[in-house]
């Protein structure tokens, strides 16, 4: 049974009555199976599991746990220029980066955050001249009555999100990471695919390394732009290599404990 199957039994749909019998094999997985492959699976991968799960959103523990973990590994692993580059601020700068990196392995077409515009109102509020009486003009356009104009605080649609209060993670392609080939298509005569080229196929932007660097720049004020893009980035993107290289070891660590072959420990 793989990993992404146990979600389910976080959010059990209502009872289902139904006059069909229920399957009766030995091998069936009940849900207090599945719970307890999941505590053994804990004792195996623990941060492949709080990592998977907090990207699932199942709790906000296992989110803050795998964060402290990486950061740990973080600060084990960090090459010598990146520690020599943060100083005093190695602890601090290695908890930023496990952040992002958390962040990007979570990160998918269903990822929106507040409009940082709006903050989340869709709606951006400023001083403008109003326009309360438009004046009165003659045939020959000279003026008769003076228009009357006032300053007030009024609401316009915010350009950021469009009015939506959020800013989503889904490209331009739907979240599907393909778009239609117009040109194929019009030479094949049926509809023809191709990758998106604007998200790679993935579905969703990817967060950008510059707001990591803008967040460590806040404390670190001296470190370069060509410091970063050498030694921190690659180490930011190797961060998130450990997450999915854990998430692995977690799902295999669970098919192994849900696995019914004699030959295989279980619970």
């Amino acid at each position: 049974m793989k990993l992404e199957a146990s979600l389910k039994h976080f959010s059990p749909q209502g009872m289902h009555i139904s006059d069909s019998v229920k399957g009766t094999s030995p091998d069936r997985l009940t849900g207090t199976d599945v719970m307890a492959a999941i505590g053994t699976t804990s004792s195996r991968a623990r941060f492949g599991l709080a990592a998977f799960f907090g990207k699932a959103g199942i709790s906000k523990s296992d989110e803050q746990l795998a964060v402290q973990a990486l950061a740990r590994h973080a600060m084990d692993a960090a090459p010598k220029n990146v520690r020599k580059a943060a100083g005093g601020e190695f602890g601090w700068s290695m908890l930023v980066l496990a952040q992002f990196a958390f962040a990007e392995y979570s990160r998918s077409a269903a990822t929106s955050v507040t409009c940082h515009t709006c903050n989340g109102t869709g709606l951006i509020e400023g001083c403008e001249d109003v326009v309360k009486y438009p004046g009165l003009y003659n045939i020959d356009g000279d003026e008769i009555v003076a228009p009357k104009i006032e300053r007030e605080q009024v609401k316009r649609l915010c350009t950021a999100c469009n009015g939506k209060g959020k800013l989503e993670a889904r490209c331009r392609c739907g979240g599907k990471g393909e778009v239609l080939d117009r040109i194929a298509t019009k030479e094949r005569g049926a509809p023809v695919f191709k990758t998106c080229e604007r998200c790679s196929g993935n579905g969703f932007s990817s967060v950008p390394s510059t707001a990591a660097y803008k967040a460590i720049l806040r404390r670190l004020p001296e470190l370069h732009v060509r410091t970063w893009t050498r030694n921190w980035k690659l180490f930011l993107e190797s961060l998130v290599d450990i997450c999915y290289q854990e998430e692995r070891k977690a799902d295999a660590a669970f098919q192994k404990t849900t696995s019914f072959n004699d030959d295989v420990d279980k619970f």
